[in-house]
């Protein structure tokens, strides 16, 4: 009897021992800070943040929409995603320490988040909007756009 129930103790341990144990996989739009010392990526349409070299990350967003592309200010502080939260995805900026998030575009074409500006005051976005009438002899067809946030 204590063979079997020690046999059982071994293969439960080994099993979800193993379970905890596994890799974190689709863990995806890693983004690291300018200082080089935290991770922010999106895993499971939410964002994360994790030190560089190793540890248990922090969850920055929750929410049933689906978080991705994070991008960091030059000077670390604030974070901008895109979220579709509203339906298309936005671009939203939060602090890096986690917060509230401010929607920052409106448009119901999808915005995704490129860099900030260099005063840190904008937001640098892509966006699927159409060109205006005016530029129908030279269509980019996709716009570079900012919006400033403070």
């Amino acid at each position: 009897m204590k063979k079997s129930n020690f046999t059982l103790a071994f293969v439960f341990a080994t099993v979800f021992g193993a379970f905890a144990q596994s890799p974190a996989l689709w863990l995806r739009y890693p983004a690291i800070s300018p200082d080089g010392k935290n991770i922010v990526f999106s895993y499971q349409g939410d964002l994360y943040k994790v030190a560089a070299d190793g540890g248990t990350a922090t969850l920055l967003t929750t929410s049933d929409a689906y978080d991705a592309a994070p991008i960091w200010s030059h000077d670390g502080q604030q974070i901008a995603f895109a979220s579709d939260r509203y339906g298309n995805p936005d671009v939203f900026v939060m602090p890096a320490t986690g917060g509230t998030a401010t929607r920052l575009t409106f448009h119901s074409a999808g915005e995704l988040p490129m860099d900030f500006t260099i005063d840190n005051q904008s937001v640098i976005y892509a966006s699927s909007q159409l060109d205006a009438a005016s530029n129908q002899m030279f269509p980019s067809g996709r716009c570079r756009n900012f919006t400033k946030y403070q």
